[in-house]
């Protein structure tokens, strides 16, 4: 049998892929309007086009991806080989998406630019499917224990954040000063050093590559997901947390503006009390989890964030904003350390039922429901302008202060409450046996 010690992967060196994953992505996502729109002059309407199309391909695509990660045997493993090979052409892809060839961006109105910026998009955005597919797939198989699982998770997620707070909160800045164009390229070099580095760290064990076990079947996998309860009602939790932190991202502007007459760097500081105090609570949680049953965590976080909003709605001053701001943020941490490790778990569960070894259809269909968060954003977005009249800056409404407000707070808490619900109904195997124990243990004391 082979040596389960000779591949142990550190955990910093495959969390710190996660700063190489996000910095590209978070630009792509929050400034390609900015930049495609605003700055080069393309339709709008032909941008909304492209979003569709592509939602529908990424439906498509994470499930496909999944399967083939699942189904692939090499000497250097089953994600490996997708990581080696997927990175550089993200990067490539996502430098070319911010520096469009004089040909295709002569005219912003020309089908030809709207065919480069539609297949950009596209493979952009399905290669970065590609590489966080096997990315997180290898998550389970790397670090078994929860524990090892949280600890791995926290500092992951810390690095996410502070790439958000890069390619993000500072990308205006630096795209003022060096172009979008120049500013793609430095992000892309940094994330393909960052990437390349981790993921040749990132040996799987031999025993999880054995080409002798029973290999899963696309349809097979999905059906068995789709009858499968612990895996939707993990995925909704997701979707509806997800749908909660975006329009936190969302709302945060509006709300500094309308809420409490506050602009600029007042915006930068509301949003960076929230990050920086969920980089904080993840160390703190990371150590509760030591002492506290991980599902614990996890659904105090959901509670958390829920109530935390109800404070921020009536929050007068923006001093009294921010420390409410902290609340959110240790709730938003809580989720963040432990909501990768109960997506390991549905994983372990999986295959304890199937006996087949799976991660990258689950990592990728989870994906997918993940996904699904924009469609509650939407409609936060629909029904802020419906009954409030809220259409942009040049036209805020009759009460903008009370549509940023609902916006941030009503929406967010609302589904976060979807979750906490949904959260109560998932149990494993390993929880009910602690409950139980401790039932035990007090009726022996009695």
């Amino acid at each position: 049998m082979p040596d389960n010690t000779l591949n142990k992967v550190k955990p910093a060196r495959y969390g710190f892929a996660m700063f190489g994953t996000s910095i590209p992505i978070n630009m792509f996502k929050s400034f390609a309007l900015a930049f495609y729109v605003d700055t080069l002059g393309f339709d709008v309407k032909l941008y909304a086009k492209i979003l569709a199309i592509y939602a529908i391909v990424d439906a498509i695509d994470n499930p496909i991806y999944g399967f083939l990660s699942d189904n692939t045997h090499t000497k250097w493993g089953r994600r490996r080989p997708w990581l080696l090979i997927g990175t550089p052409l993200l990067v490539l892809s996502f430098i070319m998406f911010f520096n469009v060839p004089a040909y295709f961006g002569a005219d912003p109105t020309s089908t030809r630019m709207y065919i480069y910026v539609l297949l950009m998009y596209i493979l952009t955005g399905t290669l970065d499917s590609l590489v966080n597919a096997n990315y997180g797939a290898l998550f389970p198989e790397l670090f078994k224990r929860d524990e090892e699982r949280a600890k791995t998770n926290s500092f992951r997620q810390i690095c996410q954040l502070f790439a958000m707070a890069i390619s993000i909160a500072l990308t205006p800045i630096i795209a003022g000063k060096l172009g979008y164009q120049l500013t793609a390229i430095i992000y892309g070099i940094l994330a393909l050093i960052v990437m390349m580095y981790c993921f040749w760290g990132c040996r799987e064990n031999p025993v999880e590559v054995d080409k002798s076990a029973k290999k899963p079947e696309l349809f097979s996998s999905m059906w068995a997901l789709a009858t499968n309860p612990k895996f939707w009602i993990y995925g909704m939790c997701g979707a509806f947390y997800s749908a909660a932190f975006s329009l936190i991202s969302q709302a945060i502007p509006l709300y500094t503006k309308y809420t409490l007459n506050k602009e600029g760097i007042y915006t930068t500081i509301l949003l960076g009390t929230v990050l920086v105090v969920a980089v904080a609570g993840i160390v703190l949680w990371s150590f509760i989890v030591k002492k506290w049953d991980i599902m614990k965590v996890w659904r105090s976080g959901f509670i958390i964030m829920a109530i935390s909003f109800v404070p921020l709605f009536f929050a007068k001053s923006f001093v009294g904003a921010a420390i409410i701001a902290c609340f959110v943020g240790f709730g938003v941490a809580a989720c963040l350390a432990t909501m990768d490790c109960i997506g390991a778990k549905i994983v372990d569960d999986d295959y304890r039922r199937h006996g087949i070894k799976r991660e990258g259809i689950i990592n990728s269909l989870g994906g997918v429901l993940n996904r699904l968060n924009g469609f509650y954003v939407s409609f936060a977005l629909m029904m802020v302008a419906k009954y409030f009249g809220y259409e942009s800056g040049e036209n805020p409404g009759t009460n903008p202060a009370l549509a940023s407000k609902v916006l941030l707070c009503v929406f967010p808490a609302a589904a976060m409450v979807v979750a906490t619900v949904f959260a109560m109904f998932l149990h494993f195997n390993e929880e009910k046996k602690a409950v139980e124990a401790e039932e035990t243990a007090d009726e022996t004391d009695l």
